[in-house]
């Protein structure tokens, strides 16, 4: 079963902006109970009590037993508001859970033996592709968090959910059966290297092959096909039969004059 935290609350006696203010002013934390088909519960909760959970990892994973005029309220929290600019908590949501209350929680991951993956010490880069995994699950199997091994991982090398051993009752809600969790990719340097030589192979093949044209072109070699010359263009008969026309034309009238020409 999982661990639960028991934190004290007094009651709230009106909702609103007006009346948040009003308790923020009296140096406590606005809160609602809500859920369960029940009416939600207003309370107000000491601000060093939240401080100590709130910045966990696992917060939103973990079971409350809220402790309001003696009567323990199990809750599990949903949400947090933060003031923009001091970052104090102004206001929390919790939800309340019962027996049989089936819960979705996203649960954090966490990596253990870096320095046992040989990945890691040639200078892969080590990826997280979740932060967190969405389950669904009983309150009493929520898991705290997820833990990966990277014992052995190299560059290239990747961790699946199906790798992992999960608390019983937990199911990942993601689509994808087999998610990849964690991967180790390759530094930078190997990667520049890797793309640099087929660049530099592509860029060698024009230059070879204008270095092979050139010792060709010194040794006499015929490179490529050899143009041919533009073939003479002879003069068409119809032309020479209009100038032919045009001279004995133009004889006629010198000798004979205009009109004579045109008879």
């Amino acid at each position: 079963m999982s661990a639960v935290i028991s934190i004290s609350a007094l009651p709230r006696e009106r909702a609103g902006k007006g009346a948040a203010r009003s308790t923020r002013r009296s140096g406590r934390v606005p809160a609602v109970i809500y859920g369960e088909k029940q009416e939600p519960t207003l309370i107000s909760v000491a601000p060093k009590e939240l401080e100590r959970l709130v910045h966990k990892k696992a917060f939103f994973a973990t079971l409350l037993d809220v402790d309001l005029a003696g009567k323990k309220h199990r809750v599990l929290p949903r949400d947090v508001q933060f003031n923009p600019v001091t970052d104090v908590i102004e206001h929390l949501d919790f939800q309340r859970i019962g027996k049989d209350t089936k819960i979705h929680v996203n649960v954090p991951v966490v990596v253990k033996n870096e320095l046992a993956a040989p990945g890691l010490k040639r200078g892969g880069v080590l990826n997280l592709v979740r932060h967190e995994i969405p389950f669904t699950c009983s309150p009493e199997n929520i898991p705290q968090q997820i833990v990966v091994d990277l014992t052995g991982l190299d560059i290239g090398d990747s961790i699946h959910i199906s790798a992992l051993e999960l608390p019983q009752g937990a199911t990942p809600n993601l689509r994808e059966r087999d998610f990849t969790i964690v991967t180790i990719g390759a530094p930078s340097g190997l990667k520049a290297e890797a793309e640099a030589t087929p660049a530099a192979a592509a860029a060698a093949a024009p230059a070879a092959g204008a270095a092979a044209k050139t010792r060709a072109a010194a040794a006499g070699v015929p490179t490529g096909r050899a143009r041919k010359a533009p073939a003479p263009q002879a003069k068409p008969a119809k032309r020479r039969m209009a100038l032919r026309s045009l001279a004995k034309f133009f004889s006629v009238v010198r000798s004979k004059g205009w009109r004579m020409a045109w008879r």
